[in-house]
């Protein structure tokens, strides 16, 4: 791997930021998420930049990795987030100081009897599946969509909080007993060598997660710094045109990953539980969501004749990095390399447009730690985090330090494809913080 250039600072300044680690940490593993980072790189970042309660923001916050660290540490919290099932469970995080343990517990000893009960006497369902939810093949089986949708009867007699976290707990568990998985992106079990789920103890999953939110609730209360402050916020919406909605300069800390350049679907690969938790009705729904995506995806963007870099973007090596992908292949149509550098040069816009609502809502001498990984397209390496530096300085930063806490990430989708990355040439893929200072 060819490390970015510039002052790259030692990698144990700040842990591992993948987010597996939260598998296993109270409130954190509540939703499995192929995306973000670990808690223990946020509580790095507090205990390095905002030692003292402040304003925390993350513009694009996930299912709330930061937001619930924030929270917990004392700070206040806000975040941005488009997909709206990814916000409404860092809704849930962020409030499961206020869970009611017996009343849940009670909903979920009501659920199992009345999913027991149904089994006894074959009560065929009310509950429909989403009707313009697709797949290739059936996301349940026979079997298991009757135990879902008797779960969806059920949940409809609850009132709130119980009726939300029955469906979060719902979502955390949905791939589990489909005849789907991610590894990475969501697809079929079965084209990696694992069985169809024929049928499955659905209420048992549902239960357990229900029972683990409620003693996750307790540590959560018994966690926070502050028990007396209000929630973290996360508005949806995205940063770009939401970032107006915060006073200018009233943000301490901002710790973040934007989407990769690396065409990961982050709302395509949520469509089950955009369908199933009714947050999407048709196409058009996460058409939108793709739309107003950071980056767009390399399917909007190949069949445009040219995307140009923005103009402000007065860096040479950006250019000619994009040039070079636009040279590639182009015998393969939109599959070569001019669809590619459109792609790019979306993305690196974007870079920009969030750079700038960064400096809008950051304190003079406040920081921004942007966690980030490097790209090769049509085989040309993209040093994402160096370029994002670059656009910053331009953007009323300075580059304090490129970390690399991770000099090796998964990624064969990118380094092996031939349609994103031809020959790479040795070039592995990389993962850093840049840390930015607003000035």
């Amino acid at each position: 791997m060819t490390a970015p250039a510039g002052r790259v600072s030692d990698r144990g300044a700040f842990r591992d930021p993948a987010f597996m680690a939260n598998r296993e940490a109270p409130v954190h593993r509540w939703i499995p998420w192929i995306a973000g980072f670990s808690r223990q790189f946020v509580q790095d970042a507090l205990a390095r930049h905002l030692p003292e309660p402040g304003v925390v923001l993350d513009p694009f916050a996930g299912v709330g990795t930061t937001l619930v660290e924030a929270d917990i540490a004392g700070h206040a919290a806000v975040g941005f987030e488009i997909n709206p099932y990814a916000a409404f469970a860092a809704r849930a995080k962020l409030g499961a100081h206020r869970l009611e343990a017996a009343q849940l517990r009670a909903a979920a000893t009501d659920f199992l009897a009345f999913m027991e009960e149904s089994e006894r006497t074959g009560r065929a369902p009310k509950a429909s599946a989403p009707a313009s939810f697709r797949t290739r093949a059936p996301f349940y089986s026979p079997a298991v969509e009757r135990k879902v949708l008797l779960a969806f009867d059920f949940m409809e007699t609850l009132e709130a909080p119980s009726a939300a976290l029955f469906r979060l707990a719902f979502a955390a568990t949905m791939v589990g007993y489909s005849n789907y998985s991610y590894e990475p992106s969501l697809g079929r079990k079965v084209s990696v060598g694992r069985p169809e789920v024929e049928d499955d103890d659905v209420a048992g999953a549902i239960t357990a997660k229900l029972y683990q939110m409620v003693d996750d609730a307790a540590w959560y209360r018994d966690a926070r710094a502050n028990s007396a402050r209000d929630d973290g916020r996360v508005l949806e919406k995205s940063f770009f045109e939401g970032h107006s909605a915060l006073n200018e300069g009233s943000v301490d800390l901002l710790v973040t990953s934007p989407p990769y350049l690396n065409n990961y679907h982050y709302n395509r690969n949520t469509r089950p539980h955009l369908y199933w938790l009714g947050f999407c009705a048709s196409p058009s729904d996460l058409k939108r969501l793709e739309a107003i995506n950071f980056g767009t995806y390399w399917q909007n963007a190949r069949d445009e004749a040219h995307v140009d870099l923005d103009p402000s973007i007065d860096t040479g090596e950006i250019r000619e990095a994009i040039d070079a992908v636009r040279q590639r292949n182009p015998e393969k149509g939109v599959y070569g390399g001019n669809g590619w550098a459109n792609y790019a040069a979306r993305y690196f816009n974007d870079c920009a447009r969030f750079l700038d609502g960064a400096a809008r809502c950051l304190r003079p001498g406040a920081t921004a730690l942007v966690v980030i990984g490097n790209s090769i397209l049509q085989g040309v390496p993209i040093p994402t985090d160096r370029f994002l530096a670059a656009i910053a300085t331009s953007r009323g930063f300075q580059v304090v330090d490129i970390h690399i806490p991770r000099e090796t990430r998964v990624g064969n989708s990118i380094v092996e494809s031939s349609v994103r990355a031809g020959k790479a040439n040795g070039s592995a893929l990389y993962e850093s913080v840049v840390e930015l200072r607003r000035l």
